[in-house]
């Protein structure tokens, strides 16, 4: 049997295949059928909801279309819905319950990126979410488990706010104890590093004047912008090789023959850990500072008042176990250190329910694609055949490695003893 409150250290992932396997609860290859049969079952319909989003993107908090495709369905499948929740009129929850026990969350995106469509494959996201969802709804109904599941439908995830949102209303410290979700990729990482991230919006007022008659009597709000931009490039060489900052300038002026009155620009700042991200912020705002000062421009910023997006803290119990079933079905992962060394860089906002729950975010590989997100390549591979079975494959493993959690206490706690390892007290949301 698995003990967790005598070691300081994480259970491993042996101990946790033996806890399982020892369950105190329901067999869990019993579990598995209930689960992979209900998976299974409603694919097809799935595969129809995922071809209707790709087919019709929508921006983040503007996702009408999907969350009245998402909803109608979950509410046919059973689920008490609620829709426009935590007042984001895109966002929703999805409930069942059995009794009483322990709570699983699952989450669903559904937002696209400007002008390139669903090309970070949230039509997948959004359906590998009601896999998970209908599938543990399955196992409650069997009678094998009792508790509660619920789909959290969570808008605007390229603006990494809907899930921060409901961190703030307390949507998942209240409603779930663990939270899990899927992302595609061209990988599968079950440990994938996600970076925490803050952006800035900055804004510079000067005096206009006729740049080609009397330029000296205005004061250049462009001048401005592009020493904030020199400033921050020669910043890089003195930051980490694992720190970030990119932007662009989003008013550059309103005329090549007027000296620019107003100009502003945007930039995101990243770092491997939120705990971090703080050193990075005030060097950037020296940058935009000495900008004014050298220009006499009126200089005026604003970071994001919602936060911090936090890195994602992988649990390791629930990765292991995601992985232990995609394993048997062929698909073949690095070693945790390599992937946890390799950092790709994104981020996403379900690194700051990471801090609240414990939570995974395991990437799987679509279409056999070496495509990257965020490309026309990858809005293709998204929309195929493939990667729907791919997505399938792979909600069965994160829909087993949730389910766990309803029916074996031990699994559970070796769940909880990972997060309260690996989560500073300090920087937990509670």
């Amino acid at each position: 049997m698995l003990e967790t409150t005598t070691s300081t250290a994480p259970p491993t992932y042996e101990q946790v295949q033996d806890a399982v396997d020892i369950s105190n609860g329901a067999d869990p290859e019993v579990v598995q059928s209930v689960i992979y049969a209900a998976i299974e079952e409603v694919s097809k319909e799935l595969f129809t909801i995922n071809q209707d989003l790709h087919a019709n993107p929508e921006l983040g908090m503007q996702e009408h279309h999907a969350h009245q495709l998402l909803t109608d369905y979950l509410e046919k499948k059973g689920f008490t819905v609620t829709r426009h929740a935590y007042d984001m009129e895109t966002a929703f929850t999805a409930e069942f319950s059995r009794g009483e026990g322990r709570r699983v969350g699952f989450c669903s995106e559904y937002d696209a990126l400007p002008k390139i469509g669903h090309a970070c494959g949230h039509n997948l996201i959004a359906i590998g979410g009601l896999a998970c969802a209908i599938a543990v709804k399955a196992l409650l109904e069997s009678g094998l488990a009792s508790g509660k599941v619920i789909l959290y439908g969570t808008p605007a995830e390229e603006r990494f706010i809907g899930k921060v949102i409901m961190v703030n209303k307390r949507a998942f410290q209240d409603n779930v104890d663990v939270c899990l979700m899927l992302h595609p990729a061209a990988y599968d990482l079950q440990y994938g590093a996600m970076t925490a991230a803050q952006d800035i919006t900055i804004e510079c007022r000067g005096k206009p004047s006729h740049a080609g008659a009397t330029p000296w009597e205005g004061v250049n709000a462009l001048d401005a912008i592009v020493q904030i931009w020199n400033n921050i490039s020669m910043l890089r060489q003195q930051l980490k090789p694992t720190d970030r900052v990119h932007g662009i300038i989003t008013h550059g002026g309103d005329a090549p023959n007027v000296i620019p009155e107003y100009t502003s620009a945007m930039f995101y700042v990243r770092t491997p850990k939120a705990t971090d991200i703080e050193r990075v912020m005030k060097k950037v705002e020296k940058c935009v500072e000495a900008a004014g000062t050298a220009t006499g421009c009126e200089v005026t910023y604003k970071w994001r008042e919602l936060g911090t997006t936090r890195d994602v803290v992988q649990n390791g119990v629930m990765a292991d176990m995601y992985s232990k079933y995609l394993e048997k079905e062929g698909i073949t992962f690095l070693p945790r250190h390599i992937q946890e060394n390799n950092l790709m860089g994104g981020s996403t906002d379900m690194g700051t329910v990471s801090y609240c729950k414990p939570t995974i975010h395991p990437m799987y590989a679509i279409n056999k694609t070496t495509a990257a997100n965020h490309t026309t390549e990858f809005t293709k591979a998204a929309g195929t055949p493939m990667a729907h079975d791919d997505t399938i494959r792979a909600s069965k493993g994160l829909a087993m490695a949730g389910a766990l959690v309803l029916v074996d206490e031990n699994y559970y706690q070796a769940v909880k003893a990972d997060f309260e390892q690996n989560v500073p007290e300090e920087y937990r949301i509670l």
